[in-house]
């Protein structure tokens, strides 16, 4: 895994939204992660989205143990976006978090969030994500990671990840980011703190994919609370 710049990624967050981080992984290490999708006894549940309107194509959550390179990942990310998320819960005045993901894995499973999270999704030509949050329970860490694991061009055309942040008494902004094989993004849950003429207000945010236009295209999602 390539050397982060934290420091980027968090003013990045701040200036748009999101924080990409080029060349994360190898194409050796997105093809062993791509590869875990034929691995069924690895995943606890299967999402096909068109049968509940998500859009169409197809995710799965992992079980717990973790495959060893997802577990790395979210115990690695973690540390240096709890910073972050802890900066932000000052400027709303809420909660902060612990410094390791075990401690707010056993905060979320106190809870009953005790379903993994992390997931792979697959999308083929036509398929697409509509906008979204990823929000599972009480317990919400307010920043997640997606991988883009298939090389665009080569792999598959389209399927750009889109943001949205609903502006107040403005129309919304659309943030459309591209990613190379390997690229990983950064950006909010929910929401994101944004400073103002009259101070910081909340931003919220959603998460797509657009149309899938030709081949097949696999993305690791690392999210950091655990399910209901």
């Amino acid at each position: 895994m390539t050397e982060i710049d934290w420091n980027m990624a968090a003013a990045d967050l701040d200036a748009h939204g999101c924080a990409v981080l080029p060349g994360l992984l190898d194409s050796g290490h997105c093809a062993a992660l791509s590869g875990e999708w034929g691995q069924r006894a690895h995943f606890r549940s299967e999402v096909v989205m068109a049968r509940h309107g998500f859009g169409s194509g197809a995710y799965r959550y992992f079980a717990y143990p973790l495959p060893d390179q997802a577990a790395a990942l979210r115990s690695t990310f973690y540390p240096p976006l709890s910073v972050i998320a802890n900066r932000w819960a000052e400027i709303f005045g809420t909660p902060t978090f612990p410094p390791t993901h075990a401690e707010f894995l056993a905060r979320c499973h106190a809870a009953g969030q005790t379903r993994p999270t992390p997931l792979i999704l697959r999308y083929e030509a036509g398929d697409w994500n509509a906008l979204h949050q990823d929000l599972y329970g009480e317990h919400v860490f307010p920043l997640q990671v997606a991988i883009l694991l298939s090389a665009p061009g080569a792999d598959f055309t389209g399927g750009e990840l889109v943001l949205t942040e609903q502006r107040p008494r403005m129309q919304s902004r659309a943030e459309v980011v591209p990613l190379a094989q390997g690229d990983a993004v950064i950006f909010p849950v929910r929401d994101r703190p944004v400073k103002g003429k009259r101070g910081w207000h909340r931003r919220p945010m959603r998460h797509g994919v657009s149309r899938v236009r030709s081949g097949l295209r696999f993305t690791l999602g690392l999210i950091f609370h655990d399910a209901l």
